[in-house]
């Protein structure tokens, strides 16, 4: 249960939607309110959330954060977070991304699935994940942070719709269980230079297993995750910061490629 008042969670959230609105950095949340709970910051979050679908964005789904061992380590948690996507984030594959549209951009390459049908927690395992998946195919998440420099905790990056930015998909569907999903290799690249590799265990030991601890983790919130939806289930490696020139493009074995530029 929240722990602070439904002003606070409204004052809170005002300062996010300020410095989106500004392209200028808040200070931590959690530098005012050092008290600040997962509960409550996920409560900012949905706040905003309404905000924005109020003002006529739809939610095209959700990302999964925090999904690595070494992520969950920097940050003190022993479990990933999530956040909502919308359909002012979505970027088309091997298009340009303004800066104009984020702040202190970061790339991210997943897996993306698509769901046919509804997941509903609060007992969904990985084998329900893939028998509700339409199809899977390569993405890139483009986090970004309202937080200024990134300085961060569990509770900010909540509160901020986990540090979500933008995505891209891949123009090719692929079925679920038409590759490995678990050795399944990706090779990152940063202006033609190899930055990083992963594979699909880098994600809770299995993508789908990232998706099955979301929909769980959503019955808290009386929220269900919504056939046709697309969830991105977790970075496969390190996200590379991005600046005015660079562009990116992550190679997945079967699953092809997808590709971003940065433009002021």
């Amino acid at each position: 249960m929240p722990q602070i008042t439904g002003d606070r969670i409204k004052a809170l959230a005002d300062l996010l939607q300020q410095a989106e609105a500004t392209r200028t950095g808040a200070a931590p949340l959690t530098a005012s309110e050092p008290s600040l709970s997962v509960e409550d910051a996920y409560q900012i979050q949905l706040h905003n959330i309404g905000r924005k679908t109020a003002a006529g964005q739809v939610i095209t789904g959700k990302k999964i954060g925090l999904t690595s061992l070494a992520m969950q380590k920097l940050l003190g948690v022993d479990q990933p977070d999530y956040g909502h996507l919308l359909d002012s984030m979505v970027v088309e594959n091997g298009g340009d991304v303004s800066m104009t549209r984020v702040m202190q951009p970061r790339v991210e390459a997943e897996i993306a699935f698509v769901l046919k049908r509804d997941l509903v927690g609060p007992n969904v395992t990985a084998l329900d994940v893939l028998l509700a998946t339409d199809y899977i195919t390569p993405s890139f998440e483009i986090v970004d942070s309202r937080i200024q420099d990134w300085k961060i905790t569990l509770a900010d990056t909540v509160a901020d719709n986990a540090s979500s930015g933008l995505y891209l998909l891949g123009e090719q569907r692929f079925a679920v269980d038409a590759v490995d999903l678990e050795t399944l290799g990706m090779a990152f690249y940063k202006n033609g230079q190899l930055v990083n590799t992963g594979v699909g265990a880098a994600a809770l030991g299995h993508p789908a297993h990232c998706v099955a601890w979301l929909a769980n983790k959503l019955f808290a919130f009386g929220v269900t995750l919504k056939a046709g939806e697309v969830i991105l289930s977790g970075a496969l490696s390190a996200a590379a910061n991005a600046a005015p020139g660079d562009h990116f493009s992550a190679r997945f074995a079967h699953l092809g490629e997808v590709s971003v530029r940065f433009v002021e």
